[in-house]
């Protein structure tokens, strides 16, 4: 199983999101994916920060009918840096191969997180164009040093097994929406998922099943 992973806060989950990851799946022909909605994303303020139900609950309303796993299983597996979390998921999934997924805003920053080197080298990478941050992701000190393991989208797609590092550039047209903006316009977003059960659907699966061990 081909499987990306797309972390964030979600804050709250929108149509976007849904499309970006439903490019991405088709471009580099994945399987499906994974949302990680964080707990808490140390390099983010919490000021403005939803509750953890609500933002899993708005990403699996956006999921629907979608080949797209919301999930807060970091909660579960205790990691609070995507360092750790990829390590324990590629332990706890040995069947799968894993592609981390960011947009270029991502990118500009990467050199700052912890250990991002060994992520680079822990799975590929294939960062998602976002107009107006493609400049600050190409100067970035990460690309600086990723650049010389770019591949295209078609190589990348068609390769038996994966390799790291590796990082594919993938474009399409701009989505103008953000959470940023939804929350400007109703800043009590999360009320409507108030007292919804949001069911983790990857923490469910890995409970009942072993068919990734």
């Amino acid at each position: 199983m081909r499987t990306g992973l797309l972390g964030g806060s979600f804050n709250p989950a929108h149509g976007g999101h849904r499309r970006i990851t439903r490019f991405t799946i088709d471009a580099l022909g994945l399987d499906e994916a994974w949302w990680l909605v964080s707990p808490g994303n140390p390099l983010k303020p919490k000021a403005g920060m939803a509750p953890l139900s609500a933002r899993l609950k708005s990403a699996e309303v956006q999921a629907r009918r979608a080949p797209i796993v919301p999930t807060a299983i970091e909660q579960h597996l205790g990691t609070r840096y995507t360092v750790n979390t990829l390590a324990k998921l590629k332990r706890r999934y040995p069947k799968r191969e894993f592609v981390w997924l960011m947009g270029s805003d991502n990118l500009a920053d990467f050199h700052r997180w912890k250990e991002w080197r060994r992520i680079a080298r822990m799975m590929p990478i294939a960062v998602i164009a976002r107009p107006g941050y493609n400049a600050d992701a190409l100067a970035s000190p990460a690309m600086a040093w990723l650049r010389r393991y770019t591949v295209s989208a078609a190589k990348f797609r068609n390769t038996g097994q994966w390799s790291a590092p590796a990082l594919v550039f993938l474009r399409f047209d701009p989505d103008p929406r953000s959470a940023t903006a939804i929350r400007r316009g109703n800043a009590d977003w999360a009320l409507q998922y108030r007292g919804a059960p949001a069911r983790d659907r990857l923490t469910f699966r890995h409970v009942i099943s072993s068919e990734d061990s």
